[in-house]
């Protein structure tokens, strides 16, 4: 199986307020290195398309892409600061992750950044889904609860965007089972990244995501799922060895060539345009 060709949608470099392994440009030249075709920057804090940018034009033949996470240090739910993340090329707009409501509940605090009030998604929502559809691109959930998900999956159809991908549904602040993903997919043609891992309940370290992620491909099949990394923490190994791991993993499970390039490259590359 020939690990080359993948795309990560989903990595997190410094410059950051918390440390990470490696800084934008030790990330692109890494990814060139080992193959791969594209990797997206994201930070929970501020807008990674400049950076992406210039990481891009400093690594000859690498693609890399950045967006936007709407969380409080670029005001939320805020339609100006995602109308200049699109016009500067953005690829992927996330909702709120590490200050959404679910979130904020999931480690213990209040408040927090609603998307959905009373089974609605919330009237500035939609007008961001809608210029995520005029710029034709990618709504990302974030860290929204399980149950809101497919509401802000149905009101961003109908607002027009038709590129979208649950975030990590494995992990313990979404918390989505195979039953409702499998119901999501049915209706609509959504993507569910599947990362490397996430937080312990032991400070400081990681699980790994492997046998999980690999019952829901047995369960959905290969063509709704990106695998993806979600690294750049210094409790994780270094990006290169992630994905070494999982090649590792899936190769040893039996996955074949065509699924593995299904799920890393084909994917990611039809979610973002590449294609």
């Amino acid at each position: 199986m020939n690990p080359s060709g993948f795309i990560d949608i989903h990595v997190h470099s410094a410059p950051d307020i918390r440390p990470r392994s490696c800084d934008d440009f030790q990330l692109a030249h890494e990814a060139r290195r080992v193959g791969a075709r594209a990797v997206v920057i994201k930070s929970h804090h501020v807008p990674t398309v400049d950076r992406a940018t210039l990481a891009g034009k400093a690594t000859p033949g690498m693609t890399v892409l950045g967006g936007i996470t709407l969380n409080p240090s670029v005001g939320g739910l805020n339609p100006a600061a995602v109308e200049v993340a699109l016009q500067l090329g953005g690829r992927i707009v996330w909702l709120p992750t590490l200050f959404a409501r679910r979130h904020r509940a999931w480690d213990g605090g209040g408040g927090g950044i609603a998307v959905v009030e009373e089974g609605k998604t919330v009237p500035v929502a939609r007008e961001i889904f809608r210029q995520i559809a005029g710029s034709d691109a990618v709504l990302a959930t974030g860290h929204q609860a399980a149950a809101e998900i497919p509401v802000i999956v149905a009101d961003a159809w109908a607002e027009g965007v038709r590129r979208i991908v649950v975030n990590h549904p494995e992990h313990r602040v979404v918390g989505m089972e195979v039953a409702e993903q499998r119901a999501l997919v049915r209706d609509f043609p959504v993507y569910f990244e599947r990362c490397y891992g996430q937080p312990s309940d032991v400070r400081g370290r990681y699980d790994a995501n492997f046998e999980a992620n690999l019952r829901a491909i047995e369960a959905l099949g290969p063509d709704s799922t990106i695998l993806a990394s979600d690294v750049g923490q210094i409790e994780n190994p270094p990006w290169t060895e992630c994905w070494e791991q999982m090649f590792a993993f899936y190769s040893k499970r039996g996955l074949s060539e065509s699924t593995w390039r299904r799920m890393t490259a084909e994917n990611p590359a039809c979610l973002l345009g590449l294609s």
